[in-house]
């Protein structure tokens, strides 16, 4: 099922990450501006996730004696110092997640860079290191993303779904690993009503979820894959969202060769692969196309000279 499958450390089975995006209410003062005071129910609703959320779920994970990685926009790290200890302290992995929860697709190449490096300066200042791994805020990275991650030597980003397994993009000038993503380990379909930002959809019972993130894990398992959950606070850290996450944990436990580990763990173990030659990762080189691509160019709407 897998034709190039990864050798994961100490022959496991199969590897097993739980990322969580601390997003906040980082959102709200994107899409309202000068309004956040008048969404008050959407702000505390988004105000869980780190104050409640996260302290839950890092109790839970300490317990179970697995690593957490979570992803943080620098505007969140500077407005909840505390929630930013609580996860430093724990010995979580903290990833760079934007500042404002910014969409690149939405930015100038001058205001990405800048969102970036200023994401690093703040991550930076909480942990004392660069953060080595990069989510983009809804998995929106622009064309020039993957330059400015080579360019400021990130190690990973995680926010494409171009494989199952962990594998590298290559600008021309350097390269970063990828640990993609997959639409049915994230959290935001399963469970997420929220009218202010048009979202209607059927949230599903936790024990339904809880069905599709272990069949996940099943086939992961069985194919010698990787399980990586995208996952947010305020969301999964509801109590009953929690508990069936608590016992997704353990049912992973109860399988022999699962290594649990952080992204940062992962993408050094595919570097390590490749260093020794035991293993080489499958090379995806961007950009895919030079635009406008010649079968639509003729479609494009003239400029009058």
């Amino acid at each position: 099922m897998i034709r190039n499958p990864i050798p994961w450390p100490n022959g496991a089975k199969c590897a097993v990450a739980f990322t969580f995006d601390v997003d906040a209410d980082s959102t709200a003062h994107i899409n309202w501006l000068d309004q956040v005071d008048d969404h008050v129910a959407s702000v505390s609703l988004m105000r869980y996730g780190p104050e409640i959320g996260v302290p839950r779920l890092i109790d839970m994970f300490d317990a179970a004696e697995v690593p957490l990685t979570f992803f943080v926009p620098g505007w969140v790290a500077e407005n909840y110092p505390e929630t930013m200890r609580m996860m430093i302290e724990s010995g979580a992995e903290i990833g760079h997640h934007g500042y404002l929860h910014d969409d690149p697709n939405k930015q100038t190449p001058e205001a990405e860079r800048e969102t970036v490096v200023r994401g690093i300066e703040i991550l930076e200042s909480f942990t004392g290191k660069k953060p080595v791994g990069y989510r983009s805020p809804t998995h929106a990275n622009s064309r020039h993303t993957l330059d400015l991650l080579v360019e400021y030597g990130f190690l990973y980003e995680s926010s494409l779904l171009g494989d199952d397994i962990p594998y590298e993009m290559d600008n021309g000038k350097g390269r970063v690993v990828e640990i993609p993503c997959a639409h049915g380990l994230d959290d935001w379909p399963n469970y997420m009503v929220w009218r202010d930002f048009n979202y209607f959809m059927s949230p599903k019972a936790p024990s339904d979820a809880y069905r599709l993130y272990k069949d996940e894990f099943d086939a992961a398992y069985r194919y010698g894959g990787m399980w990586m959950s995208v996952w947010h606070p305020l969301v999964s850290g509801r109590l009953a969202r929690a508990h069936w996450i608590g016992e997704l944990v353990e049912y992973m436990k109860g399988h022999e060769g699962v290594w649990f580990c952080t992204l940062e763990e992962m993408a050094a173990h595919v570097r390590a692969l490749q260093a020794s030659g035991e293993w080489t990762p499958r090379i995806d080189r961007q950009p895919w196309y030079k635009m406008p691509h010649p079968a639509i160019r003729d479609r494009l709407p003239k400029v009058a000279e």
